[in-house]
């Protein structure tokens, strides 16, 4: 736990070869566990400083105004207060609706680079809204009455649809679904309010994408990357492409492109 509340994962130590810290971002109804049992252990393990935040409401970092007044400006500026307590300015990588929030920190933030897996795209959660509404509609309708989405991820079946490849083992699923937590109402439509403004971004980015993805599309995974002028790449993962199998693929690639800008 950071001296400020966030909840902070920091693993490893900067060396020589890679000098620059990487700041890891989760997804909705995530929290900073979901890079720690690969990731996290696989770039320390390669000599970087690897750090994972919880933002507020989510793992053990707390949300003073309560989680459903969250919206993704205030997940921003959980980014930059972690960023800002480093030496020097981070890498980014950030999953899902943490990829948005990294889009968002680097409009007016400078980063050395960032990574989005399987990220919402610039224009936010409207194209998830959607396909949500159409495959689930009792679902949507029922979360938009009650403000509650937890429900309707977090059984392994709903979290295996979003989440996961269909040959994922049922172990796996069933113990992400039992660690979800309730995501804010506001994150979604906030996203849609206050769109990414993608040339106001400088840093180079690499957008990875996940071909069994039950949450973000392939479509959204492409227009992130030409967004960014950019180049799309896809691993055969689910969404959770941290922790499902292939993970350690995507690890590699992130690795790689990492070391060919030195850091």
């Amino acid at each position: 736990m950071s001296a400020d509340g966030w909840e902070v994962i920091d693993t490893g130590e900067s060396t020589g070869g890679h000098p620059v810290p990487l700041l890891f971002v989760h997804g909705a109804w995530n929290g900073a566990w979901v890079w720690q049992e690969h990731f996290l252990p696989f770039f320390a393990g390669r000599g970087y400083r690897a750090v994972a935040l919880s933002l507020r409401g989510h793992g053990h970092s707390p949300a003073p105004q309560g989680l459903h007044r969250c919206t993704i400006g205030d997940y921003v500026a959980d980014v930059r207060a972690v960023a800002d307590g480093l030496p020097v300015a981070p890498v980014v990588i950030g999953h899902s609706m943490g990829g948005l929030v990294v889009q968002k920190y680097l409009e007016h933030r400078d980063a050395p680079a960032a990574v989005l897996m399987g990220s919402m795209p610039p224009a936010g959660a409207f194209g998830s809204g959607l396909r949500w509404l159409r495959h689930h509609p009792w679902h949507f309708t029922k979360i938009g009455l009650t403000g509650r989405s937890l429900p309707y991820v977090s059984t392994p079946a709903l979290a295996r649809e979003r989440f996961f490849s269909p040959h994922t083992g049922e172990d796996r699923v069933r113990a992400f679904a039992a660690r979800l937590k309730e995501e804010s109402r506001r994150a979604g439509p906030s996203s849609i309010v206050d769109r990414v403004r993608p040339r106001r971004v400088r840093a180079p980015i690499l957008v990875l994408g996940a071909e069994f993805d039950g949450a973000t599309s392939r479509g959204e995974v492409l227009a992130t990357a030409r967004a960014y002028r950019s180049r799309a790449e896809f691993f055969p993962t689910g969404h959770a492409m941290m922790l499902d199998d292939g993970w350690q693929a995507v690890a590699e690639r992130i690795h790689g492109w990492l070391g060919e800008r030195g850091l």
